[in-house]
């Protein structure tokens, strides 16, 4: 088989895997707090990586850790998986998943934010007008110019009051979780801009870091005296994410990366996933699919893929 198409295979799996999981989301929250969800699923992340570091053979790294890589560890682990995943739960728990998920995707464009003050990366006209299409994207998927959506999912075209009582004559969708999932694509940005001055390899890396991850989580669920043994749909919801989101499909990734003769003949590819999300949300979750979330979703792939073309 050739290179190419092994490298194309790698990623559309990954691109499949990671597709499911704004529904895998949406569905487990139905039995788990957020903070739950990810102490579950973070443990799972955990077990899967070791699994894959000790067929690579790669366990040996761990035993020549520095005190600077592990302390790095801890500050990565608590920009990813816990903070990160800890609001973009939250997120997913107050909007619908499509909402959530699209939002999360404007990512790539706050790293090129946050590398002009972090990086001293200088940026030019035409990539504030590709920022400015994402973002017109964003304000096309909050405002849902097709009518009201309620956090129940329910489309009411009139603006009534929610029931949380807040009232959205403007069409506007519950200000909070908007904010907090753009913010969850401020944390993965800031962890990714982090990792870049770390050289270390990429599974053990990232098998520390959910380690810190599971940690600080469980000193979050020991803290607030909410540890319980969910219902087994629950379980199996967190165990899933564990292992697609957070496990084997990042490896998965790597390899589409490795095996590919240029970045750019699989990185795009990934865009494709928000789109199969929606498909599958719809028919998993049962949330309508709205002309705006679509729209939006659009205008905010079409800015990051102009950013990349320009960087390029």
């Amino acid at each position: 088989m050739k290179l190419q198409k092994k490298a194309y295979l790698f990623a559309f799996a990954a691109i499949a895997c990671w597709s499911t999981i704004g529904s895998a989301f949406k569905l487990s929250l139905r039995f788990l707090s957020p903070v739950e969800l990810l102490f579950y699923s973070s443990f799972t992340a955990c077990t899967v990586l070791f699994a894959i570091m000790l067929v690579q053979g790669k366990i040996g790294l761990l035993t020549s850790l520095t005190l600077k890589q592990t302390t790095h560890s801890a500050l990565l682990g608590l920009l990813n998986p816990f903070l990160y995943y800890v609001v973009l739960l939250k997120a997913y728990e107050v909007l619908p998943a499509q909402e959530a998920g699209t939002l999360n995707y404007i990512w790539p464009l706050i790293l090129v934010l946050l590398s002009i003050p972090l990086l001293k990366q200088k940026i030019s006209m035409m990539s504030i007008l590709a920022i400015l299409v994402s973002f017109a994207g964003i304000i096309i998927i909050a405002s849902h110019p097709d009518g009201v959506l309620h956090p129940d999912g329910v489309l009411h075209p009139d603006g009534v009051t929610h029931p949380d009582g807040v009232l959205h004559p403007d069409g506007v969708t519950h200000a909070t979780g908007v904010i907090l999932a753009v913010g969850s694509a401020v944390f993965w940005a800031l962890y990714w801009i982090y990792n870049i001055k770390d050289n270390r390899e990429a599974v053990s890396k990232l098998f520390l870091n959910f380690c810190f991850g599971f940690l600080y989580t469980l000193v979050a669920i020991v803290a607030t005296g909410k540890f319980r043994i969910p219902a087994w749909p629950g379980i199996a919801g967190a165990v899933y994410i564990g292992f697609f989101e957070m496990g084997i499909t990042f490896v998965l990734w790597l390899n589409a990366l490795k095996f590919s003769s240029t970045t750019a003949k699989v990185s795009n590819l990934i865009y494709l996933s928000p789109f199969i999300s929606l498909i599958i949300i719809h028919f998993t979750v049962g949330e309508t699919i709205y002309l705006s979330t679509v729209v939006g979703l659009v205008f905010l792939v079409t800015g990051i893929l102009l950013q990349q073309y320009l960087k390029r």
